[in-house]
């Protein structure tokens, strides 16, 4: 019983202590910075993404990928009315290669999706931002921190993406 007592009063000072060492605020990751291009073929780095302090979206994503194209295209229904009513700006970066990155602009364009089109040829921003597997989402609070990410799509999580955003907003 004393061994049990000694070892509970060892375990909260541990705890106690550790508690001490907390951060006071939560750091939030924010964006590498990475160089990839615009679509047309201008260096971009990432550090310059931004939105004035209002929130950003972040989604990479290609042309092949299926599931990617129906989250872009879902999001397209509802992303003038989110510019409107939060300030909200996409950053829809490809990861097709140098061999399909060519066809982006014109895939883009006949989706008449009015979005910030960036291209990651070489996958280095990908690699950098540890995704594995697209579609790939983020969205960054106004001092660009990472705040809600996820990866695949499933029709109607465009609201889950609506409701962070709204979050952000509303504070």
């Amino acid at each position: 019983m004393k061994k049990t007592l000694l070892l509970a009063i060892v375990m909260l000072a541990c705890v106690a202590i550790k508690a001490q060492d907390a951060p006071t605020s939560q750091h939030l990751a924010k964006l590498p910075a990475v160089d990839i291009q615009t679509p047309d073929g201008h260096v971009f780095n990432t550090k310059d993404i931004q939105n004035d302090g209002k929130p950003i979206i972040v989604s990479l994503w290609a042309t092949w990928c299926r599931p990617c194209v129906a989250e872009l295209t879902a999001i397209a229904d509802e992303y003038e009315d989110w510019v409107e009513e939060l300030g909200v700006k996409l950053y829809a970066v490809s990861i097709d290669d140098a061999k399909t990155s060519a066809r982006v602009m014109p895939f883009v364009n006949g989706k008449g999706w009015d979005y910030t089109v960036l291209l990651d040829v070489n996958s280095d921003f990908k690699r950098a931002m540890n995704v594995n597997d697209v579609p790939y989402m983020c969205i960054l609070n106004g001092n660009g921190e990472i705040v809600w990410q996820h990866t695949s799509y499933a029709p109607g999580a465009e609201e889950e993406v609506y409701e962070v955003l709204k979050s952000l907003t509303s504070k």
